[in-house]
């Protein structure tokens, strides 16, 4: 899990990287073809069937539309906005996720943690408010990333029983492409900002493969640290992300938050805790297992 949140921000660091000079759409699509490529020997030396039952269609398109959403609105603003704000702004996730949770799981919420979501929240706007003053309503993207990845989260919380994780990660990505590809084709020459696609020129190549070779490894990282240990015991050491990627930032774009930013990252990382721990603390009493609240723009794809 720690190898995850040293790897994972390397996504975020080579998707701004790649966004300087290339289309948001374009960097989004390079994500799920090149993770594909790599997925897929993968699953075929581990034995898993290339295949996708019918059944499994639709869900697991429907997964890759929520990631390719996800991974859009993330990489729209971290092309303006520093790495450890947008990542902040997107770890109130995993208070939209208990609430959808409730709402369409029917899972039992308390009081305590509906009073940490709205306390997170609070933190939330602590970040967004210097962001939206500087950077416009861009600052509201990690918003859309992080409604967009509980959904996902959702479907591969029904999905689980049903796939082993390689080759759901194969075929997210693979059905994922298979709806950013046509979206590129079609914008080519409109002179779209976002969607016609340039041809990479030098560095721009090795970025576009950066993205999805992180994505790639950093999510088998984290499906290896699953298999030897409860989500809910590896749920808190996502949040050294933020560390991760305030460093990243600083050190490859100058970037470094302002003390505003510093406690709303410190207010949400905190009602993200004690989140966290009461849900280990209710599935402890229930013999269930809780998914761990992952930052949105690493899903496994």
């Amino acid at each position: 899990m720690l190898g995850f949140v040293v790897t994972a921000p390397l996504i975020d660091v080579a998707s701004k990287l790649a966004a300087q000079t290339l289309p948001v759409g374009q960097v989004t699509a390079a994500r799920f073809v090149v993770q594909g490529a790599l997925m897929l020997p993968l699953a075929a030396l581990g034995g898993h069937g290339l295949g996708l039952p019918l059944r499994l269609v639709g869900p697991v398109a429907l997964r890759g539309l929520c990631l390719v959403v996800s991974t859009f609105a993330f990489v729209s603003a971290i092309d303006v906005m520093p790495l450890a704000d947008a990542l902040a702004i997107v770890f109130v996730m995993p208070f939209v996720l208990l609430i959808l949770g409730r709402l369409v799981f029917g899972d039992a919420v308390g009081p305590r943690r509906i009073a940490a979501c709205a306390v997170g929240f609070g933190g939330c706007l602590l970040v967004i408010q210097p962001s939206l003053a500087a950077f416009g309503f861009v600052a509201l993207w990690p918003l859309a990333t992080a409604l967009s990845f509980a959904f996902y989260m959702l479907i591969t919380r029904g999905l689980s029983p049903r796939m082993h994780p390689v080759p759901m990660q194969l075929h997210t990505s693979v059905l994922a492409s298979a709806i950013c590809l046509p979206v590129l084709w079609w914008a080519e020459g409109s002179g779209s900002p976002e969607f016609d696609a340039a041809w990479p020129q030098g560095w721009a190549w090795a970025w576009l493969l950066g993205v999805g070779a992180a994505s790639a490894v950093s999510h088998m990282l984290m499906t290896v640290a699953l298999r030897f240990a409860p989500s809910a015991t590896l749920a808190p050491l996502n949040y050294l992300e933020i560390v991760t990627s305030v460093a990243l930032g600083y050190l490859v774009f100058g970037d470094f938050p302002n003390a505003l930013t510093w406690v709303g990252i410190g207010v949400i990382v905190a009602s993200g805790l004690y989140v966290i721990n009461r849900e280990r603390l209710a599935s402890a009493a229930r013999g269930a297992e809780v998914p761990p609240p992952e930052a949105a723009s690493h899903a496994a794809g």
